[in-house]
């Protein structure tokens, strides 16, 4: 009997599930591999008590993307989200954007705001493929770290479609 050995390349797919308690110290441990000014362990655990929307991909057992959205009446704020280094350029940012921007959309929301550093070329192609458009800029946003000056935020808007509720 044969066995069948996937293509080279070919990755296994990806579980997307809710952000869970036990998730939280691994999370955040990826949180400052990925940023120079992470979320800490609190602000997670916060989300996850305030209610927000917080999901993860999981493939092969590892977490691999997170992210973390917040609802209000009318409107929507991507709060986080992130891809471990070595799943870049996979497709599960927008994945995970798309995901969130669904909740969002079923949760009501008209409209969605991110927050993004203006160095972040690859986060800022991705959002402006998916639809948003600079609303403003939050000038010195992001703290300087040991390796990372000072940086401005671009406040990023896309209007989402209106679902009618029977």
């Amino acid at each position: 009997m044969a066995t069948l050995v996937p293509p080279s390349g070919l990755r296994a797919s990806v579980a997307w599930r809710p952000l869970a308690p036990d998730d939280l110290a691994y999370v955040a441990a990826l949180e400052r591999q990925i940023h120079a000014a992470p979320w800490s362990l609190a602000n997670f655990r916060d989300a996850l008590a305030a209610g927000y929307c917080a999901m993860v991909g999981e493939r092969e057992g590892r977490i691999v993307a997170f992210g973390v959205l917040m609802l209000a009446p009318g409107e929507a704020q991507i709060l986080n989200l992130s891809v471990v280094p070595d799943a870049r350029r996979q497709g599960l940012g927008r994945t995970l954007l798309r995901r969130l921007l669904d909740v969002a959309v079923r949760g009501g929301a008209e409209q969605c705001f991110l927050e993004v550093r203006v160095s972040n070329g690859p986060a800022l192609r991705l959002y402006s493929s998916e639809g948003f458009g600079s609303v403003g800029r939050r000038l010195d946003y992001y703290p300087a770290t040991a390796t990372t000056p000072r940086e401005d935020a671009l406040v990023l808007r896309r209007a989402l479609p209106v679902v009618e509720r029977p």
